[in-house]
């Protein structure tokens, strides 16, 4: 079972996004060199939202609790789903 989280981009937020992205970055390769991130990336509509797939809902949570976006007000919305991979190795 994997976790998925879903963030949406808040109003008005890309001036926001473009200063908090460095530590956000950051993060993200924190995460992703522990083995708890597994991909991640924008929708092709963007500025709409991303989406990143976690080992474990405590990675997520982890992840969450000290994110740049999400304590400077960069997302709008997130929402976390557990995802049961089909196609596993």
């Amino acid at each position: 079972m994997k976790h998925v989280l879903l963030y949406d981009l808040a109003d008005d937020a890309m001036p926001l996004a473009q200063e908090h992205y460095p530590a956000h970055r950051t993060r993200l390769d924190d995460f992703h060199a522990r083995g708890l991130l597994l991909m991640v990336g924008t929708f092709s509509d963007a500025p709409v939202g991303a989406m990143a797939v976690f080992t474990t809902r405590e990675a997520v949570d982890e992840f969450m609790s000290d994110d740049p976006f999400l304590h400077h007000g960069v997302v709008g919305a997130h929402r976390v789903r557990e995802w049961d991979e089909v196609l596993q190795p």
